[in-house]
Order: structure tokens, then C-alpha cells, then sequence
């Protein structure tokens, strides 16, 4: 890992050099209106958190790394743009500055590991009250309604088939993998994978002549491995792009008499199944429609039935505080999305007559698969740059691949896979009692 000199010489303005496509990127294109004010107490809450942690700090006007040695570095390029965007927007702020080039880190991951470790402390506890001064609400438009789901969907995994293979693997699987070791290796990523899906398929009991419903396609993957092993499968996803080439890829392995890859919202399919399989699905439902998403899972399991989640989940009162908030990743990568938190999907699988009869974390594998893909997409700079997404663009996926496995590293974030049951029939499940976490 390389890191910055102790003394570095900084030009005001350094983010100048990169011209913002105003139309495509407003609010990182413009500076927000702050009171000289607002801006002084943001400058004053963030220096005084980070003298308190283990960063350092380089500015134009103090070329020498302020903090301990060895430890991240930000380095701010245009410090009064950067307060500026803390004062008004706060960590919508923080991230639309590292779009706009107004910071930088030696080690990203590492100085967004310490935040998110210290996310409760950052703010003196008097501020927190006048949280609603810069947090602001989720638009109502990113609500996952039929016609929303969709539009949310569309936004993210539509960006470009093409944009995604290039930091996947070749299975093309956009989830945690299940590594037999760790560290994590990019040769191993597929099989790693496989491993996983493997997992949540021996937990549904996916066989000869199972019929699966999956809710949430991807590009097919889990769909061509339960038809490898006899099930039929009807998989459902609202994104084109995926369908597409879902289909192509099912046709290509010789399974298409076994999947059925349909464009279709999960509240407006009906059927029985012997397994309903979801992985990190959840977390684009949004908590307005947990609710119909249990019944759903309910309703669609036969006598003897179980439902296979893997889930990112977050702790319940950080999720509570989220809910409310309109985020950075709410706002540029997953519109409409909210982790959910253990709790709350003990809470809403138990209201829909589904016990919790298996539950295991495995969040350090998934910091592992981050670190590949941002790994990936950095060395893919140029070939991602070919594909029309701009400066900007590979800035907000590098921030956002860094920012979750920095949530993973801090466990601040896990992934949870779960087996949900109707209620009392997991008495011959092999983890015992209901809601056992095995960590």
C-alpha cells in the first residue's frame, strides 16, 4: 500500500482540474449555499472528532500530516468546500466531496474503517439533537412502490451488464462470498461463490424435482445451480439488463425447459414452492414493505416449506436512525434501499407466521469480497472509462465499494444467512433453537 510523504504540497483549487458535468452531476458540481457560520461549526465538530482518532490530516496550508504515523491519511484539496458540504448536507456532504476531488486518503478503506468504527462518537451529543439541520428526509419519490421498485432497480443494476463484469467474477454472482480462507484470494473468488450458493441451496433442500421460487435474479448464477441439481426454477427480478442476459446464459449451460427468468415484482407473483430462495434482496424492499415482503415469503411456501435468506443487516438503532435519513447511498447507489437490522427481520418474519430456524454471520467474508471487486474495478479504471462512466462515476463506485467493506470491517455491518420455517415446524431443523446465532 503506498502512502503520502510526510510533507506534501497541495494546490489550492487541485479539484479544478477535473471539470464536473454539471447537467449529469449538479449537486457535485456546485457548491452548496452555507453560512460562514454553519460552515465554521462543521470545520470545528469534524477537526475536534478527527483529533480524536487515529487519522491524519494534510491541508494546502499544512503540507505536514497532522496525527500519528502510520495511521490514514485525508488530505483535503479544498478544505472550505469540503466543511462547506459537511455543514449543509453531512455525509450526503462528505461523499459528494470525494466525488467532486476535494479529498483524498491514502488508505480509503482504512480512514472509512475508523469512521464507521466510531460512527456514534463522531457528533457531541448535544449536536445530535439538531441532527434534522442536516439530515435530510428520503424523497418520496424513491419509495418502493410497483412503478418505484422498479425505477430503483433500474437505476442501479441497469447500469450496464458490461459495467459489472468487469469487477465480478466469471459466475457474476453481486453478493458475499463464503471463502474456505482468509485472507482472500481473487483466484478464489468463483469457487468462493459456488461455495456459498451451495450453502443457501443445501439450506432450502434444493433437489430433484424441487420447485424453487427465487426472488431476485442476478444474472442467473443460483438459478443455474439448483437446475444442476433437478429443481425447477422460476426466478424474478425487475431488471432488464439481468434478465437478458440471464436467459442467454441459462439457454448457453442447457437449462432453459428447468428456469423460467421472469421481469416481475415479487408482490405480483403467486404460486406454491418447496423453497423460496432471496439473497441480499431484502435490502431494495425498503421497511414500508417488509411486511408484504414476509406474508409474500409465507404465502408462497407449500406444507414443509422454507425460505433461504442472506441478508446485510445492520445494528436496530443505527437502522431506526437511517430509516429516517436520506443518505449517500441512498441518494447515488441504491435509491430506496435500507438495511435491515436482525431485529427487525425477527420481528416481521415472526408476524407473518414464520419462525427463524437457522441464522449464521459471516460479515469478515464479505469485507474480503469487497476488497476483489474494488480491487477490480480499480485496475478496470480505463476499461470502465471506455464505457462512457465518467471521473465522477468511478469516483462514487470506488467511494461506495470502499465505504461498504469499511462497514464490514468495523462490524459495523454483517451478512446473515437465515432459513425462516411456517411457525412450529422447525423441530427437525439441525441448528436447534429458533433464532440461534452462530457466529
Amino acid at each position: 500500500m503506498t502512502r503520502l510523504p510526510r510533507a506534501v504540497v497541495i494546490p489550492d483549487g487541485a479539484n479544478s482540474l477535473y471539470p464536473v458535468d454539471a447537467e449529469r452531476w449538479p449537486d457535485v458540481a456546485r457548491h452548496p449555499h452555507a453560512s460562514a457560520l454553519r460552515t465554521a461549526v462543521a470545520r470545528t465538530v469534524v477537526d475536534r472528532a478527527l483529533a480524536r482518532l487515529t487519522v491524519r490530516t494534510v491541508t494546502p496550508s499544512n503540507a505536514l500530516a497532522q496525527g500519528p504515523a502510520d495511521t490514514p491519511t485525508l488530505t483535503l484539496h479544498d478544505p472550505q468546500a469540503f466543511y462547506r458540504r459537511l455543514g449543509v448536507d453531512g455525509l450526503i456532504g462528505f461523499g459528494e466531496s470525494y466525488m467532486a476531488d476535494e479529498w483524498d486518503s491514502d488508505d480509503l478503506v482504512g480512514l472509512l474503517t475508523v469512521l464507521a468504527g466510531n460512527v456514534d462518537d463522531l457528533v457531541p451529543a448535544p449536536l445530535r439533537r439538531l441532527r434534522g439541520a442536516w439530515a435530510h428526509r428520503r424523497p418520496p419519490r424513491d419509495r418502493n412502490s410497483l412503478d418505484g421498485a422498479r425505477r430503483n432497480i433500474h437505476r442501479h443494476y441497469d447500469l450496464s451488464n458490461d459495467l459489472f463484469s468487469l469487477f465480478l467474477d466469471p459466475s457474476l454472482t453481486y453478493s458475499s462470498a463464503l471463502f474456505a480462507d482468509l485472507p482472500a484470494h481473487a483466484a478464489d473468488l468463483t469457487a468462493a461463490q459456488h461455495r456459498k450458493i451451495d450453502r443457501l441451496l443445501d439450506l432450502a433442500r434444493v433437489g430433484p424435482g424441487t420447485r424453487l421460487l427465487e426472488i431476485g435474479t442476478g444474472w442467473g448464477e443460483l438459478a443455474l445451480r439448483a437446475a444442476a441439481r433437478g429443481a425447477r426454477v422460476r426466478t424474478l427480478t425487475l431488471s432488464a439488463e439481468q434478465q437478458a442476459l440471464a436467459r442467454e446464459r441459462i439457454r448457453a449451460a442447457g437449462h432453459a425447459d428447468r428456469v423460467e427468468v421472469e421481469l416481475r415484482d415479487y408482490r405480483e407473483a403467486s404460486g406454491s414452492y418447496d423453497a423460496v430462495v432471496s439473497v441480499e434482496m431484502i435490502e431494495a424492499v425498503g421497511p414500508e414493505y417488509w411486511p408484504a415482503y414476509f406474508e409474500a415469503l409465507r404465502g408462497f411456501l407449500a406444507p414443509g416449506g422454507r425460505a433461504v435468506l442472506q441478508a446485510i443487516t445492520m445494528p436496530h438503532e443505527r437502522m431506526l436512525a437511517t430509516a429516517r435519513t436520506h443518505t449517500w447511498i441512498s441518494k447515488y447507489v441504491f435509491p430506496g434501499g435500507l438495511v435491515p437490522s436482525r431485529e427487525a427481520i425477527a420481528r416481521h418474519s415472526s408476524a407473518a407466521g414464520l419462525d427463524i430456524v437457522h441464522d449464521t454471520g459471516h460479515g469478515e467474508h464479505y469485507a474480503e469480497t469487497l476488497r476483489l471487486w474494488r480491487e477490480q474495478f480499480l485496475a478496470a479504471r480505463e476499461d470502465v472509462e471506455a464505457l462512457g462512466f465518467d471521473r465522477v462515476f468511478r469516483r462514487m463506485w470506488e467511494l461506495y465499494l470502499a465505504y461498504a467493506e469499511a462497514g464490514f470491517r468495523a462490524r459495523y455491518l454483517d451478512v446473515r444467512q437465515l432459513v425462516l420455517a411456517g411457525a412450529g415446524r422447525s423441530g427437525d431443523d439441525e441448528s436447534g433453537a429458533a433464532g440461534k446465532a452462530s457466529e
